[in-house]
Formats: structure tokens, C-alpha cells, sequence
């Protein structure tokens, strides 16, 4: 990936993603299916770190390692034994706690001391030279802002010109929803254990994970027998959902879409729907807007047809359509109230973006057949409750959102959230720090529904056009950088995306 945030190894990465507070059921089970201990397995978590740290910073001869009171610390005491027997020199900073350590922290902290190392207080001065950082502070632990002894260390180790590598989770990130209530660490590399975490890849994740390797620790057989309960998906996955085209289809075997909206002045984002459904596939795109964008969108686009908004025109509309898109541009006039309103008594596949939302927001209703795509702040309107509050959890924000509105949620954002009524969950690991300029939502509504009409499943849909959408978008960064990136930047590339048989590296 392109982004100025995380980067991701997405070939070494699993697809599947287990609930953070999963992961030591899964361990447990795991080793027991191994036949080995707890401690066999930290063993090999450590192991695991020590390798990365020779594979990445072969040169750095001082490894400075910070170990908290937990399994994650017991981590860091694996791999300074590691380092010091292989001749680096090791200081190690370990937090004291009011508990024990747990029993395989405590063996391995018991390992380093017989090995003749040393633990040195939080507190205690850093080394001049420090060829890299360890941080097994707090991994998976923590779901609130970061307290001292760890505050401090986080923050030194930020100011630190060396490299950092995060054990399981940068100390501070919240693993379950990768949200940062406090200082958290900004790892150069992270190394997942086990499993991925939702905090990886969604949330706040992205400004602090840098780029995320993983490593099962041997448990590769008996992971792939469990079914995850959500799914990491990037371009790889679009080959299973867009098939190659029969050479004998024509425009009406690829779904006819409808999409309305377009107050006076807002003829760019119906128009942007419209094209972007065109360059995912659709057979035949008809608008139906305000007169006034009549004009600039056939002149912008003949392929589109383009009617006023009216009625009769409305009615006839929804005859003809397979699936309908309402929203881009539609404001929250009575034109666009009454639009809304005859589109939601029918009973056709549809999605709602933008002042659909923000209408349905004063008007709630529950159904089946809608995908609808808020960001964060429409889907605090949605919701009733702060923007602050979903971004602090996303997960349970796309959750509460299906099982409120039913169908199909899609919470746009850096890790785009996708969720049914029926418990799906899916992470679009795709995207970057472009993708914040107008428009791109417009696009995303028109992809989505293109694909919805070329009869995949709200879900699959869903899920295929915000990989689709963000793989773009990586597609665009990559060739001319984030700043600056255009929302109709992304239509050169879509193509190479939406035919994944032509784009087999993608």
C-alpha cells in the first residue's frame, strides 16, 4: 500500500480477524491441540520477535526492550535472552506492578535473570546508543488511556530517533477497537501473534501500527479449522466475487441502476455516482435530478440518461430499475423529502448515502433490502449519540447501526466497517489518506450499487465495492502520492480493480 499510515504485508496476512478478548481462548485451545504449555507458546511469540528484529535491523547492535507487567512484557524478557546469548546488547526496563506476574511472564522474566541479565526500573536512565526499541509494554491489554509508569516510557520511546518494534499491539492502542484513549506508541513495525485484531486495522490504527507483520507461532492448522467471525478483506479477494463476464451478456444482464439526486447546484455528485457505476459494470445508468443538472451531466457524460425529477418520472423510474441509489446531493428540501419517501415503499434492492441518511435520521425505519454507507458523523445522527463515540468503536457502532436499520451498514472511514442484521462482519483493508476529499463517498454509492445490479449479494456487494473503491484509490497514491487526489482520480484505475482477471497483482 501507498498510505502515509500503515503499511501492510497483505500477502503474509491472514483474512480472517478474532475479537481481541478471543484471542486467549484461542491460545489456550491452540496450544492444547499442539500439545505444548502456555510458556511454549510465549517462547515462540518471542522467538518470533527475535527473528523479525535480526530480518529487519541486522546492524543494530544495542536493543533497548521495555516490558510491562503482563504476557507482553513476558514477550520483551523472551526476546532480550535471545538477543543478549546471540551477542547484542540488551537493556531491559520492566514496570513493576501491584499483582504477580502472570506465570509465564514470571518464568520467562526468571529465564532472563538466570540467563545474567539485567532488569533496570522504569525509571531508569536510557542508553546513548540504542540501535532499536522493543515495546512489550501492554499488547492487547488495555482499554483505557495508558497510566505511569507507561506513559512516560511511550512517550520516550516516541522522541527516540531509533526504530520501533510492537509486540501484538503499539502499548496504548486498544486492540479491540483500535481506538487510542491516551498516548499510544508509533510502532515502525508491528508483529501480530496468533491472530489479527480488530484494532489493527480499523480505528485509530493506522496512524500508529506502521507496517503490520504477523505470525501465527506454529498454530497455522489449527487456526484455519476455526471459523473466524470476521474477515480482513483487500484486491485479492475480488477475483471470488467478479467472475469474468459470458462472452454473449449484454447491458441488461448487468443490472439497470436508478440513481436520484442532485438539488440545484449538486449535479456533481449524482454525476459522480452515475460514472462511477458505469466504470464498475452496470448495463445502464439512468439519473433522475433537478432540471438544472440536466445539462452539465450529459455533456459531462452522454452515457448517462438524465431526466428531471418528477413524480411521474420518479414512478416510471422505480418500474424500470433493478436497484436504486438515493442520496448523493439530494438535500433535505420537500423535493428531496418526498423523493425519499416514494423510493422507500419500494421493495427493490437499493442504497441510501448522504441526505438520504441525514434524512432518515430524523425518520427512522428498519428494512432488509437497503445498504446504506454513513460516515462517521451520519452515523452519530443515525445513532443519537456523539461522533466521538462511534470513532471510539467502531465495531460496536456498525453493529448497532444494522441492528437498528437492518440490511447491510457500511461505516466509511480509515478500516471501513462492513455489517449485517445478521452478525457479518468484514474490514476493507484498502484506502489511505487521499481518500479525505469530497467525493469519494459519491463514488462508493455508485460502485456499490453497480454491483448490487450485477446480482451479487447486499453483503458481497458491499464488501466488493469498498475494496474495489479503496484499491483504486491505493492504485492512484502509488503513481502520484495522497495529497492532492481527486475523487474522479479514481475512475483511470477502477477498471484494473472491477476485472480482477486482468489485474492478477493487484
Amino acid at each position: 500500500m501507498s498510505d502515509q499510515g500503515s503499511k501492510k504485508n497483505s500477502r503474509s496476512l491472514p483474512y480472517s480477524v478474532w475479537p481481541a478478548q478471543a484471542v486467549a481462548q484461542l491460545e489456550r485451545e491452540g496450544a492444547d491441540a499442539l500439545g505444548i504449555t502456555l510458556y511454549e507458546l510465549m517462547l515462540r511469540a518471542g522467538q518470533a520477535a527475535y527473528e523479525h528484529l535480526n530480518a529487519c535491523w541486522p546492524d543494530a547492535r544495542h536493543w533497548l526492550i521495555l516490558c510491562g507487567h503482563g504476557n507482553n512484557g513476558g514477550d520483551g524478557y523472551v526476546v532480550a535472552r535471545l538477543g543478549q546469548a546471540a551477542g547484542r546488547q540488551v537493556t531491559l526496563l520492566a514496570c513493576d506492578g501491584e499483582k504477580p506476574l502472570p506465570e509465564e511472564a514470571q518464568r520467562a522474566r526468571d529465564a532472563w535473570l538466570d540467563a545474567g541479565g539485567e532488569i533496570h526500573a522504569a525509571d531508569a536512565a536510557w542508553p546513548e546508543q540504542v540501535g532499536v526499541i522493543v515495546d512489550a509494554l501492554l499488547g492487547t491489554g488495555i482499554n483505557r488511556a495508558p497510566g505511569e509508569p507507561y506513559r512516560t516510557l511511550i512517550q520516550q520511546a516516541n522522541a527516540h530517533a531509533a526504530p520501533i518494534l510492537a509486540i501484538d499491539m503499539p502499548s496504548g492502542l486498544v486492540a479491540s477497537t483500535g481506538s487510542a484513549p491516551g498516548e499510544v506508541i508509533q510502532a515502525t513495525h508491528t508483529l501480530s501473534v496468533v491472530a489479527l485484531k480488530p484494532g489493527q486495522i480499523t480505528g485509530k490504527a493506522r496512524d500508529f501500527i506502521g507496517e503490520l507483520f504477523y505470525a501465527d507461532l506454529g498454530l497455522q492448522a489449527f487456526l484455519a479449522a476455526e471459523t473466524a467471525p470476521m474477515a480482513r478483506y483487500d484486491a485479492s479477494a475480488l477475483a471470488q466475487w467478479l467472475r469474468p463476464r459470458k462472452p454473449t451478456s449484454h447491458k441488461g444482464d448487468h443490472g439497470r441502476l436508478l440513481v436520484v439526486g442532485g438539488d440545484a447546484g449538486t449535479a456533481g455528485a449524482v454525476r459522480m455516482t452515475a460514472e462511477a457505476a458505469l466504470r464498475s459494470g452496470s448495463g445502464l445508468v439512468r439519473v433522475l435530478t433537478h432540471k438544472d443538472n440536466i445539462i452539465p451531466i450529459l455533456t459531462a457524460r452522454p452515457e448517462i440518461m438524465v431526466d428531471e425529477l418528477t413524480d411521474e418520472q420518479l414512478s416510471a423510474a422505480l418500474e424500470w430499475a433493478d436497484v436504486i441509489a438515493i442520496g448523493p446531493g439530494l438535500g433535505q428540501r420537500d423535493w428531496g423529502k418526498r423523493a425519499l419517501e416514494r423510493v422507500a415503499e419500494c421493495e427493490k434492492p437499493m442504497l441510501w448515502d448522504a441526505d438520504a441518511l441525514n434524512l432518515l435520521a430524523i425518520s427512522a425505519e428498519k428494512r432488509q433490502n437497503r445498504i446504506i454507507t454513513p460516515h462517521p458523523g451520519e452515523a452519530a445522527r443515525l445513532l443519537n449519540i456523539k461522533t466521538s463515540e462511534v470513532e471510539s468503536d467502531r465495531l460496536h457502532a456498525a453493529q448497532s447501526l444494522a441492528q437498528r436499520y437492518g440490511g447491510v451498514v457500511v461505516l466509511k472511514g480509515a478500516g471501513t466497517l462492513i455489517a449485517s442484521e445478521q452478525g457479518e462482519m468484514a474490514f476493507a483493508d484498502v484506502g489511505n489518506a487521499g481518500m479525505a476529499s469530497g467525493g469519494m463517498g459519491d463514488l462508493l454509492s455508485g460502485i456499490i450499487a453497480s454491483l448490487v445490479g450485477q446480482k451479487l449479494a447486499l453483503f458481497e456487494a458491499a464488501c466488493a465495492g469498498c475494496v474495489a473503491h479503496g484499491a483504486a484509490a491505493d492504485a492512484v497514491a502509488a503513481q502520484r502520492g495522497t495529497r492532492g487526489m481527486l475523487a474522479t482520480d479514481l475512475l483511470e484505475l477502477l477498471w484494473q480493480f472491477v476485472n480482477p482477471e486482468m489485474n492478477q497483482e493487484a
